[in-house]
């Protein structure tokens, strides 16, 4: 007698999660999703605010946002920092990944901009996963997209004025700007005196 419970709806109970917001993950076999989820896979809910990770530390995993956002910045000994770029849901961190490949210690620190959730998983399992092709050429093909971003920051930071970057900043909030100038100043990699100036 054949068992009409097993199959492809006896699922880790993660992969439901993250196969919408990242569909890649079912171009692997069922068989090693599911097992690098339960043995390399932990959930993670952080409240708002959190350091998820440090510049100068070691890499604890890969992240995978289920939902809210990540801020991962660079900042100096005097307290400055620019927001290199944001996570959220179905997105990658550059940081975290190259420091994965490269087995070298992250450049960049991460908080939580909102209550988030994630999906942290182990560099045992990221390695699994990423010997698998489909896999490895989409978190190629996101680091590439974050390199351009980050080549366009560093542009916009070595060649555009500070007012510029502050107006295009303030366009892209919207209508209504809900931050502060610490937190403008942060994004544009300045102090806030000059933002408020």
């Amino acid at each position: 007698m054949r068992d009409d419970t097993s199959g492809p709806t006896d699922r880790h109970p993660l992969a439901s999660r993250l196969l919408p917001l990242y569909p890649v993950l079912a171009d692997l076999p069922p068989a090693l999703l599911d097992d690098v989820l339960a043995q390399h896979a932990q959930l993670l809910p952080v409240p708002a605010g959190t350091q998820l990770f440090g510049e100068g530390q070691p890499c604890q995993g890969f992240p995978m946002v289920l939902s809210g956002e990540v801020r991962v910045a660079r900042g100096d000994p005097q307290g400055r920092a620019i927001e290199l770029y944001r996570v959220g849901p179905g997105e990658l961190c550059v940081a975290s990944t190259s420091c994965l490949f490269g087995q070298a210690l992250l450049v960049a620190h991460g908080h939580t901009v909102v209550a988030s959730e994630l999906v942290l998983l182990a560099p045992a399992g990221f390695e699994q996963w990423t010997a698998v092709a489909p896999f490895r050429r989409f978190v190629f093909g996101l680091f590439a997209d974050r390199l351009a971003d980050l080549m366009a920051l560093a542009e916009a930071v070595a060649f555009q004025r500070l007012d510029q970057r502050l107006a295009a900043a303030l366009l892209g909030h919207g209508t209504v700007v809900l931050g502060t100038h610490q937190a403008l100043a942060d994004e544009l990699g300045t102090v806030r005196e000059i933002v408020t100036r």
